[in-house]
């Protein structure tokens, strides 16, 4: 049978990829840069170093720059200028380093003036009409300068191509004072280098979410410059380079100081100029070498780029109508953005330690949202990027220990620093996640050592605190009740990791420490609870309440009290049993939030009642009803969500896209399945958003997901089969998706009550584990 049906596959997915677009010309990378999503629509490879992309507005105050973390930001009307590095969907941002801008005429501005004033600086206003937005693409029509400017990126490069006006003298401003999230004292140190063949060089280094961060540049160009001047801002004093042939000058001028920008002058042009940029976190030998490394011009680039997204997109075959294929590839796209490139060609890359460090035989990733991405983001990885993303990851992640100044695994990292930002250490469940699996190419039992040491490092988050109590005092610690749930949670991934390599005392320890979730969960009250240190529940207690540094992490206790995906079922036990469970998720969904004020909040959106979309805490509950016996609930709350988070268009996420975890959410619920607990090598059952889907997997094996009967009307599952066999648990294992075959959902108008319902059918939970 499942030889038959791989045949099947085979043909099948061949005739799918004559029939519609290829999964590149599916993605929108404008999803998302309106509203909150906090992406970015400019170009960057699978992965890469460089995200070069415009920048419409980096002057704000901080508190007022949220809707502007990636830099970009749909509704505004002009843009600065194009800088080569930006987070996509990040809550809080940094980066915007190394901002670009050409200039046409003979006025050359060096401040990028305002918005509401057209031709007061810099800037220019522009019309999304002329806009093209492609992975590893995208291009613009600078309107107040008449200037096209086109961006593409490699791996560690970006090339600009900007097409002039006729008989207009062209020029170029860098501005290194511009950064995202930008301050008084941001920029530390930065330098300047006009290297003898005409090679700009220089770095910087800021003060800003990562402290101490070092960036280093090279930058070439297609033609000879035919003068240039570095200025300090602070100072006021101009340094005079080079008057005359440019490349091949024994000429150079150099300038350091913290306010720098340089400009530099090309004449009229008969073509268009390109600038080639490369980026390298250990010094400018390094972004030289980078750039070396990645041969050729814009067209040369834009071809590798474009075949290497193609590879990538490609590992899932999506057969939809259009909006919704186009949804899902774009939220693929998204997913394969970060942990990014920080490592060299060759190899070097600056640590957690600010020391120069060598990967040897992987490529270093940093940029670990891991309070986010653990949860989705990862899990997928395991499946469209197995062997070299996930083994790549979690290297990055040991080595990231091992160079730690406080030995443990980062929290939140970009450019290999700590920003301690967010709580747990859910480093802990990716590396035990893609163990379990069978992914190897790393030391387990070096990885396995430094979970341990980050879940023992007590001056951590309360963590002394809660391997003396079994929970977080919150009259200790802010957070608390979040805090104590999430390390269970890490603690359980642990002991599967070590139960699996045969270490069995620690196994038996952090099984222990797994069913901590227990003591913050107040059993009258039916809700998860800060405690003090006393053992009392901390009073007043509401609900509803979401106040930055109180009992919760960016959430309730209608969103935390469902937060232990490691044991379901010991929860529905303390709440009373299936029925209450269920009332109790229609309640979280169905409530009238219409009186309570969360825009103090920034990070909550998305809400359907308490349920919130927008943030990370709530993305498994509507998966739960199953473990209550209830999947058919789980296929109309699902409906609910995709129809109303997610949408093609520019506000088409309902909150910060998290370094791909929001677009994780949207790939695996597309496919018909989630990893509610990521350890238990179990996805549960959701229903299909998708007429047909086929993962590419390993040795040539392909899994397809098949939605017989999908419509508008038909949204229930009333019966799965499993290469060809009937399916009556709500779960599917991850070996049977590795193993290749066909998971065939015959879909409803009205649902099947019974599929699924059985307690032997019921995805896994630590306390009734088959």
């Amino acid at each position: 049978m499942r030889t038959l049906i791989l045949i099947a596959l085979s043909l099948s997915t061949a005739a799918v990829g004559q029939s519609v677009p290829a999964p590149i010309d599916a993605v929108d990378p404008m999803i998302g840069t309106g509203g909150e999503g906090h992406t970015f629509p400019g170009a960057t490879a699978p992965f890469g170093m460089v995200q070069l992309s415009p920048d419409t507005d980096t002057t704000c105050e901080i508190r007022a720059c949220y809707g502007h973390a990636a830099g970009y930001r749909y509704d505004d009307p002009t843009i600065q200028g194009f800088s080569h590095t930006h987070f996509s969907g990040a809550g809080h941002s940094d980066l915007g380093d190394l901002l670009v801008m050409p200039q046409a005429g003979d006025t050359v501005r060096l401040d990028p003036g305002d918005p509401k004033r057209p031709g007061s600086g810099y800037r220019s206003r522009f019309d999304h009409r002329d806009e093209i937005a492609h992975p590893g693409y995208y291009a613009v029509t600078l309107r107040d300068g008449g200037i096209r400017a086109e961006m593409t990126a490699g791996t560690r490069v970006g090339v600009h191509r900007y097409t002039f006006p006729a008989g207009q003298a062209a020029h170029l401003v860098l501005d290194l004072r511009s950064s995202l999230y930008d301050y008084p004292g941001k920029i530390l140190w930065s330098g300047l280098h006009w290297r003898p063949d005409g090679t700009l060089t220089g770095f910087r280094e800021t003060r800003g979410w990562a402290p101490g961060r070092k960036l280093y540049f090279a930058m070439r160009f297609s033609t000879p410059a035919t003068a240039h001047s570095f200025v300090d801002r602070d100072a006021a004093v101009t340094y005079k380079g080079f008057q005359g042939p440019g490349r091949g000058s024994t000429a150079v001028a150099e300038k350091l100081g913290r306010a720098l920008e340089a400009q530099i002058d090309f004449g009229r042009l008969a073509a268009p100029l390109e600038v080639k940029v490369a980026l390298s976190g250990v010094d400018e030998n390094g972004a030289i070498a980078n750039l070396d490394a990645e041969t050729g011009g814009f067209d040369a680039v834009r071809t590798r780029t474009a075949a290497a997204w193609s590879d990538a997109l490609g590992a899932v075959q999506i057969d939809a109508a259009a909006p919704m294929r186009t949804s899902v590839y774009t939220a693929l796209y998204h997913t394969l953005l970060a942990p990014g490139v920080w490592s060299d060609a060759d190899g070097r890359y600056r640590g957690p330690d600010d020391q120069v460090h060598r990967a040897d035989g992987f490529t270093f990733r940093s940029t670990f949202s891991l309070w986010d991405t653990f949860r989705a983001e990862h899990p997928l990885l395991t499946l469209v990027q197995p062997e070299r993303t996930t083994t790549d990851i979690v290297r990055s992640l040991i080595e990231s220990r091992r160079h730690s100044p406080d030995g443990i695994l980062p929290v939140w990292q970009f450019a290999g620093r700590e920003t301690w930002t967010m709580i747990g250490y859910h480093a802990a469940p990716v590396i035990a996640d893609a163990y379990l699996k069978g992914i190897r190419g790393f030391d387990a039992d070096a990885a396995l050592d430094a979970m341990i040491a980050s879940a023992t490092y007590a001056p951590y988050g309360g963590l002394g605190a809660y391997m003396q109590r079994g929970y977080v005092p919150i009259d200790q610690e802010p957070e608390a009740a979040s805090k104590t749930v999430e390390y269970a949670y890490d603690d359980w991934t642990i002991a599967r990791m070590a139960r699996a390599m045969g270490r069995t005392e620690v196994a038996d320890r952090f099984d222990r420490r797994a069913g901590n979730w227990r003591n913050s969960f107040d059993i009258k009250s039916g809700w998860l609870r800060a405690r003090l240190a006393n053992g009392a529940f901390r009073t007043p207690f509401d609900p509803t309440a979401i106040n930055y540094g109180s009992d919760y992490t960016e959430g309730n206790a209608w969103q935390y009290s469902w937060f232990m995906p490691q044991d379901q079922a010991g929860l529905i036990r303390l709440l009373g049993g299936d029925a209450k469970t269920i009332a109790r998720l229609d309640a979280m969904f169905d409530y009238d939030t219409s009186k309570l004020d969360y825009s103090h909040a920034e990070d909550i959106a998305g809400l359907i009642g308490q349920y919130i979309h927008g943030n990370e805490p709530s993305h498994h509950v509507a998966y739960l009803y199953g473990y209550a016996g209830a999947p058919w609930r789980t296929q109309e709350r699902l409906g609910q969500i995709v129809a109303s988070q997610y949408k093609p268009t520019p506000d088409g996420l309902s909150g910060n896209d998290d370094l791909g975890q929001m677009s994780a959410w949207l790939v695996f619920t597309a496919l018909g399945f989630y990893p509610v607990a990521p350890g238990s090598n179990e996805y549960v059952i959701g229903r299909p958003f998708v007429d047909r889907a086929v993962l590419k997997l390993p040795a040539g094996k392909r899994f397809a997901v098949v939605a017989d009967g999908l419509s508008d009307t038909n949204l229930y599952v009333a019966a799965v089969t499993l290469n060809g066999r009937p399916l009556t648990r709500s779960f599917v294992r991850d070996a049977e998706i590795r193993a290749g075959g066909e998971l065939r959902f015959t879909m409803a108008a009205t649902p099947n009550r019974e599929w699924g319902s059985a307690a032997a059918a019921r995805p896994y939970s630590m306390s009734t584990a088959r």
